[in-house]
């Protein structure tokens, strides 16, 4: 299953947010039994998640626990967040799911590419102002 989250685009993730966020999504994901991250990108406007989630749980609860307790734990590392986003609205309200069956791999793959572009074009601004 792949579930981009939308990060207000206000923000500015720094790479310490960034590696906190990508650290709270396997602490929060291990916190409900069963649930499996399988991939995870994390960039500077959303998440693209790959995860395993069993039938117990429904995908919104499990997605609605993610976003509320990602939220909290944001603001309480990162208090300049409060600032930039009144009434505590980090993530929008919507987020995309797609079961996965046999092309799992391929999902995969796509989400670990993804970084991997984002980073070649980084690359290539820093060459230009270098």
């Amino acid at each position: 299953m792949q579930v981009p989250y939308r990060v207000l685009s206000e923000i500015s993730v720094q790479e310490n947010v960034s590696k906190y966020v990508l650290q709270q999504i396997y602490l929060l994901s291990n916190q409900k039994v069963g649930v499996e991250v399988l991939e995870v990108n994390v960039q500077v406007d959303h998440v693209h998640l790959v995860v395993s989630i069993p039938a117990k749980y429904a995908v919104s609860q499990y997605i609605g626990f993610l976003k509320g307790k990602l939220a909290l734990r944001l603001f309480d590392r990162f208090p300049q967040l409060r600032k930039q986003y009144w009434g505590q609205h980090v993530w929008s309200r919507g987020y995309c799911v797609s079961t996965v069956g046999l092309d799992k791999d391929r999902i995969r793959k796509c989400v670990k590419w993804q970084n991997e572009k984002k980073q070649e074009v980084e690359d290539k601004q820093d060459r230009l102002f270098a």
